[in-house]
């Protein structure tokens, strides 16, 4: 079997091989520099970790919606990211109204459910309009046009918000309950980085649950095994693609407040790279796998948090977290090189798509 592989190898596959192999080596003795020189704290390496984790599950969140999509239609929604966008920027103006009155102070806990539902309401609506509008009446065209119609989606509604409400930063109001903290030693955790993980534990369980356990979830992974055999079988295929463009909407919306509340802030254009990172988390996990999102979301947070100071610092490479995003995409590439349906996608993926 070996001699086989062996034969079928062209030099392409060599040297990407190769490449794979430079970049662990790379990564292998970085690390060890870094670890050896002693120069960051146990407590260091934890923040940082516990900080992936936190951005992790909001990627998580994000690729959800990619999935979903791509599981059903084979097709990447690249106008997700507005999608993720215009759930907390709608939510801001209530949020700060409710800012302004008072009422975060007083309720605050009832303020952020409050928020959480019109972000996700606003977004599962956006999600909706998007499909019917932009992608329902290209279903039957040729790969190459809907993808083109979600870049022109996408920056049709960044543009829009930018026109519609200015180029201004809009700033969160302050949820003081989240900024405490709980100390373990020398270590510390914030109730916001508790409260992002445990509630994008919460939607991602939910999600779960929903598509093993319900009629629609059953109805969606038929679709996505064989939409026109679905068809025949009874199963509402429109009705299908709606609820799964609705629920990855939902999702955006919620990550789109956890989003801002660890960063407080809103803008037109805010969607561009955590979107540009879900779609990695995506990848990574496998796309069209609901499970491999989750891990690719957190593999890629952690990696991003983590890699830049344990991978290039030893190296003596200045300023080393400005090239996160060049580490995190590296290890997508890795992650490809050997495993190129992702962590947990199919063999032969390229195949049914």
């Amino acid at each position: 079997m070996l001699k086989q592989r062996l034969k079928r190898l062209e030099l392409s596959d060599v040297f990407i091989y190769l490449l794979g192999i430079l970049i662990i080596g790379v990564v292998v003795i970085g690390s060890v520099a870094t670890l050896a020189s002693g120069k960051y704290a146990m407590r260091a390496w934890f923040d940082l970790i516990v900080f992936g984790i936190t951005l992790g599950s909001i990627y998580a969140l994000i690729a959800l919606g990619y999935t979903l999509v791509y599981g059903i239609l084979r097709m990447i929604n690249f106008a997700h990211s507005e999608v993720f966008m215009s759930g907390p920027y709608v939510a801001y103006f209530f949020a700060d109204a409710m800012g302004r009155a008072g009422f975060i102070e007083q309720n605050p806990i009832l303020a952020l459910i409050l928020i959480f539902l019109i972000a996700m309401t606003a977004s599962t609506l956006i999600a909706i309009l998007v499909e019917r509008i932009a992608y329902r009446p290209l279903r039957h065209a040729p790969r190459l046009v809907p993808l083109i119609t979600a870049i022109g989606a996408s920056f049709f509604l960044q543009y829009t918000f930018f026109r519609l409400f200015g180029p201004n930063l809009k700033v969160y109001p302050d949820f003081k309950f989240l900024g405490a903290s709980i100390t373990f030693g020398d270590f510390k955790l914030t109730y916001l980085q508790i409260f992002v993980v445990v509630a994008a534990g919460i939607f991602m369980l939910a999600l779960h649950q929903f598509t093993q356990r319900t009629r629609i979830g059953k109805a969606m992974r038929a679709v996505a095994a064989d939409r026109e055999t679905a068809a025949l079988m009874g199963i509402n295929v429109d009705n299908i693609i709606v609820t799964t463009f609705a629920l990855g909407g939902a999702l955006a919306g919620a990550a789109g407040v956890l989003y801002v509340l660890v960063f407080n802030q809103v803008t037109a254009f805010m969607g561009f790279f955590p979107g540009l990172k879900a779609f990695t988390s995506a990848v990574l996990g496998g796309i069209g796998n609901i499970p491999g999102a989750m891990l690719g979301g957190l593999f890629l947070g952690v990696i991003e948090s983590l890699g830049p100071t344990l991978f290039l610092d030893g190296l003596n490479i200045p300023a080393p977290y400005q090239l996160k995003d060049a580490v995190a995409f590296t290890m997508l590439v890795l992650v490809l090189i050997f495993r190129p349906a992702g962590i947990l996608g199919e063999r032969g993926l390229e195949k049914k798509a």
